[in-house]
């Protein structure tokens, strides 16, 4: 085990939980807000296995995971609107739960939190079928285009993926009117996909035969 590595992942891992728990919990004013350790717990439980398996089956893979800094302009932007969202989204969620605004049902937050697992599968899936799968848009030595699994239906299962969990977060925590500062996220995604797809084509060989033998992006007979 590359040990290194292992204490590189945790510090992040540990800084990104302080970073969510800080955001949610210091705007709702207490700890005692069941929808934050809702979130909490199906947000990092699921990401300490993903980074524990990877650690011990693809440790390239989950460097790269770790490595987030963006060369292209494009990309930058969308990176720092997303940590905004993210931010903006709980703040509001946090008030909503402390000032009671509009807080949602019980059952609507549990199954939020069952699609919000599906979504995480889905990702955890998408991280097995493709080990060139880096969070900075690139082309990386030796890559080759992926056209199995999920692949074969949709050009980008890890952003279905993420909209799926990502959008389920505000329900997670009970709050509705943080539901459209999350609704954000696939707009960024689509201006995310249209830089990347122009990095691939020009840079990947076989991305643009691929293209045209899968032709949705994000959701099969939709787009």
């Amino acid at each position: 085990m590359d040990r290194q590595l292992a204490q590189k992942a945790l510090v992040r891992y540990l800084i990104g939980l302080g970073i969510v728990m800080l955001a949610v919990f210091l705007p709702a004013g207490t700890l005692l807000y069941r929808g934050g350790w809702r979130l909490i717990l199906n947000l990092f439980l699921p990401m300490l296995l993903i980074g524990w398996l990877l650690l011990r089956r693809d440790p390239s893979l989950l460097q790269k995971r770790l490595e987030s800094k963006e060369k292209q302009s494009v990309q930058q932007v969308v990176v720092v609107l997303s940590a905004a969202m993210f931010l903006v989204g709980f703040l509001v969620a946090g008030l909503d739960f402390r000032f009671g605004w509009f807080q949602l049902p019980r059952f609507i937050s549990r199954i939020a939190a069952v699609i919000f697992l599906l979504g995480y599968l889905m990702y955890g899936e998408v991280l097995r079928e493709n080990s060139f799968l880096s969070r900075s848009v690139r082309v990386q030595k030796g890559q080759k285009v992926i056209d199995t699994g999920l692949y074969r239906f949709m050009r980008h299962p890890m952003y279905t993926a993420t909209i799926l969990m990502f959008t389920m977060m505000p329900l997670m925590l009970g709050s509705l009117i943080a539901l459209p500062v999350f609704l954000i996220y696939p707009a960024l995604i689509v201006r995310r996909i249209s830089n990347e797809e122009h990095v691939l084509t020009e840079e990947l060989p076989g991305y643009s035969e691929y293209k045209k033998k899968v032709k949705y992006k994000l959701f099969p007979r939709i787009w």
